[in-house]
């Protein structure tokens, strides 16, 4: 009988065990989320200052659920990177799963949101409830990037909870490989939403390449 595993539930040491995912520290592995970003304009600056005050201001009334954080933090900066734009197509909370070959076991999960380049997976991002830690969406979004049919190229990823952001980094040449960016918050006085859109827009750049 196969074993059905929600991707949820899957843990680090899980896909290390079956998939033989390694994480890297070599900086050189994931230079995209740092190296050479584009610059925000002072308008771009406006929109996302405006994004952190209503983030802010909503969550003066939790529980904060994902479909708010879509709405307010994740919508304006996808829009914002150019991926409602051509040549990117979006879909929302499209199913796959991940097949272990000869263990029995299937891995399934949802993905909440889906940036699609001709059919090609090349952007996951998994919001969580505000209350979430990212430590518990980097395994989720991990096993959805692990199956990626297009293993000639790299995936990325964002997980975030509204006020903190990760990005991924994910390649499946030989053995699996990801490497994590350093954490992103709208809880210090700067703005680091600033930055997080600077990285989105250089991975649009990434991905129509």
């Amino acid at each position: 009988m196969i074993q059905v595993i929600q991707a949820q539930n899957v843990t680090l040491a899980y896909l290390e065990e079956r998939f033989r995912l390694q994480q890297t520290e070599n900086e050189d592995f994931f230079t995209e989320w740092f190296d050479s970003l584009p610059e925000i304009t002072v308008l771009e600056k406006q929109s996302l200052d405006k994004v952190k005050s209503h983030f802010l201001r909503l969550v003066k009334r939790p529980p904060l659920l994902e479909e708010a954080v879509k709405l307010v933090v994740l919508s304006p900066l996808l829009s914002l990177a150019g991926f409602y734009d051509e040549p990117f197509f979006l879909k929302s909370e499209e199913s796959i799963k991940i097949a272990l070959e000869d263990e029995g076991e299937i891995i399934r999960g949802r993905i909440d949101v889906l940036v699609i380049q001709q059919q090609l997976w090349l952007l996951i991002i998994e919001s969580k409830r505000a209350s979430f830690s990212l430590l518990e969406a980097i395994p989720q979004t991990l096993a959805y990037m692990l199956g990626n049919p297009n293993p000639e190229r790299p995936s990325f990823g964002l997980v975030l909870n509204g006020s903190n952001f990760i990005f991924l980094k994910l390649t499946k040449q030989d053995i699996p490989k990801y490497a994590l960016s350093d954490e992103f918050t709208l809880l210090k006085r700067e703005n680091e939403l600033y930055k997080v859109l600077s990285i989105l827009k250089k991975l649009s750049q990434v991905l129509i390449q």
